[in-house]
């Protein structure tokens, strides 16, 4: 994968994951945490809010560009809306040392999972510049509902 065929999936995950309503459900991938503990992607949910699923790899630089930006306001997000980002590093096993040093200097405030082997990410999107205003505007929507 190269910088403009990986990044975010978060506005096709963002899949309304309202999992308690009729949206669509994540496929049931084990993953792990940064401190080492499994997680099921089936079981992730936010209380009937939205979840942000946002996939990025330590080399990426659109990708830690667009988790930088969200971090900025975020906050205001969660008040407003409820949401919860996940990050989701697909680092391969051999760089997955790299990724909480980058977590912990970025000082992202979200959940960061570990998917080395790129199970749980298949589809790939780009970011541009501002893209995170489009999918706060999404989180919006799916809130209003």
């Amino acid at each position: 994968m190269n910088n403009f065929t990986l990044f975010i999936k978060s506005l096709l995950i963002l899949f309304a994951l309202s999992v308690q309503t009729s949206y669509a459900q994540l496929p049931s991938v084990v993953l792990r945490s940064m401190d080492g503990k499994e997680v099921k992607t089936d079981t992730l949910s936010n209380n009937g809010k939205p979840i942000i699923i946002d996939f990025f790899a330590t080399w990426c630089k659109p990708c830690n560009r667009e988790l930088d930006a969200i971090k900025d306001e975020y906050e205001d997000w969660v008040d407003e809306t409820g949401v919860r980002l996940i990050a989701v590093s697909i680092d391969q096993a051999q760089n997955i040392n790299k990724v909480k040093p980058l977590v912990d200097s970025r000082g992202w405030p979200y959940d960061v999972l570990l998917d080395p082997n790129s199970e749980f990410c298949n589809k790939h999107n780009g970011y541009t510049d501002g893209a995170e205003q489009e999918l706060i505007e999404k989180v919006r929507e799916l809130v209003k509902n």
